[in-house]
């Protein structure tokens, strides 16, 4: 991992270099920025759910050497941003000279309130400055334009004035960044290399080590250490609950966690790549994890939760577990004692706890191949996009001659932890994929679990979505 250290942790902001100075190391982004004057970004919910907090950070990208990413400034520790660029809204445009996003947004009538609107322009910026927008030139259904703007990217901002159809009409009129424009031309470099940030006041500590060894070597000596990458979790837990740990680890940017190779035999994912990173990398090479990808939360979102940290907070309602049980994916835990590899179906082991021991770090994930010929994603929720599981099932099932050979289904919201759905697997193998042993395995799936009443589902609709799901699956023919 290449770093540079700094002698006083400073961000680049909207260009100009300024020192991250004296401040608690659990203060957010959005709070630093706004005691700084920049008051655009806002506050609308504190947990990476309206988007009226989003700005711009110079992050490595898939398709071009530094990508222009939408990020939640109210989650990211303020602390983890050092050595970086970082540009708000004020940064993109003035009152006398508005940025093209801006300049839409005013004409088409999308500024509404204007309380979201900073939050807009920064994630419809995203889009705009992404490199491959232009391949999709002429494309144009529901959730694209024909200027291959993908709606997905707005997916986290909230409008309180409920002005979607002009927000959506100025993000289809974009054009292409013009010739001079510095933020498209920023592109072509490198983004600023990780800042190896050590960083105490009033007790607590950030850290952001130089590599691997002396993340594992901090996790030997200080177990109770709290780990982060996209701070998506953690930063909710900050805001919301006023969880201050005494030592925070980053490990977003650590080399040795970015790994990513495809084939012959398996996928290795390393667990700090973000959800976003690791949908461009597969480029829909694993059909299920494709359908998951835009059920996942929020574009917002997407760009800073990492998939180790997924499963790393071992929560039931996760929703890459379920998939990831599905195409039998292991994991690669590191030590100072050295690594082991653990079957994700043996990894959880109660509610929010698993077999990684407190020195352990989630180093990569692995997918084994081939991959099994029908798959699929279903995820129940209240909303479509941006919300919670209810209950969420991932399929990869192998259908040779009109008969299942193999069956994994991955289960979410059904039980204290992610499981595998063995019963109606063994009630689907061997036997013909036909509507009358679906039904019979469907009445298996439905007393899978152990489903609970909570104020998202009761139990009992819980486990009628499992039946139904499965019903749905052969239904729908993926694949088959």
């Amino acid at each position: 991992m290449s770093t540079t250290t700094t002698q006083a942790p400073s961000i680049t902001v909207n260009g100009e270099q300024t020192t991250i100075g004296d401040v608690a190391v659990h203060t957010t982004v959005l709070d630093w920025l706004r005691d700084r004057g920049l008051t655009g970004a806002k506050e609308g919910c504190a947990e990476g759910e309206c988007g009226a907090c989003s700005v711009l950070v110079a992050r490595p990208g898939t398709d071009s050497p530094t990508e222009w990413t939408a990020v939640n400034a109210c989650l990211l520790p303020v602390a983890s941003l050092d050595g970086q660029e970082v540009i708000t809204s004020e940064g993109l445009g003035t009152p006398a000279d508005l940025h093209p996003v801006q300049q839409e947004l005013a004409v088409r009538g999308g500024s509404q309130c204007g309380y979201c609107t900073p939050g807009f322009v920064c994630s419809m910026a995203a889009e705009f400055y992404r490199s491959t927008r232009t391949t999709a030139n002429g494309h144009s259904d529901h959730e694209h334009g024909p200027n291959g703007f993908d709606l997905h990217a707005l997916s986290g901002n909230l409008c309180r004035c409920t002005g979607y159809r002009p927000i959506r009409d100025a993000a289809y009129a974009l054009g292409e960044p013009a010739l001079n424009d510095a933020l498209a031309a920023r592109r072509s470099a490198p983004p600023p290399p990780p800042a190896a940030t050590a960083i105490a006041v009033d007790g607590a500590e950030f850290l952001r080590p130089a590599g691997l060894p002396e993340v594992l070597d901090l996790l030997a000596e200080c177990p109770e250490a709290q780990i982060v990458a996209g701070s998506t979790d953690v930063g909710v837990e900050v805001n919301l609950r006023g969880v201050r740990k005494p030592l925070i680890v980053a490990v977003d940017r650590l080399t040795e966690l970015r790994e990513f190779s495809f084939g012959p035999d398996e996928i290795r994912i390393g667990a700090a790549l973000t959800l976003s990173e690791l949908e461009r990398l597969l480029a829909g090479r694993v059909p299920l994890l494709a359908h998951l990808f835009p059920q996942f939360a929020s574009r917002l979102i997407r760009n800073g939760a990492t998939i180790g940290g997924n499963l790393g907070t071992a929560s039931p309602i996760g929703d890459t577990p379920p998939a990831l049980l599905a195409l039998d994916a292991s994991l690669v835990l590191s030590s100072r004692r050295g690594e082991r590899i653990v079957p994700l179906a043996d990894y959880f082991t109660g509610y929010r706890e698993t077999l990684k021991a407190p020195d352990e770090l989630i180093r990569t994930i692995v997918v084994p191949l081939p991959l099994e010929p029908v798959t699929a994603f279903h995820k129940i929720a209240k909303r479509r996009f941006d919300d919670i599981s209810s209950v969420a099932v991932g399929y990869a099932v192998d259908v040779a001659d009109g008969v299942v050979r193999r069956a994994r289904i991955g289960l979410g919201g059904v039980a204290a932890t992610p499981l595998r759905a063995v019963a109606t697997e063994q009630a689907l193998i061997g036997k013909p994929w036909t509507e009358r042993t679906v039904r019979e395995a469907a009445a298996v799936m439905a007393a899978e679990g152990t489903p609970m009443d909570d104020h998202r589902a009761s139990s009992s609709y819980r486990s009628a979505m499992l039946g139904q799901s499965l019903l749905r699956f052969y239904a729908e023919g993926v694949g088959a």
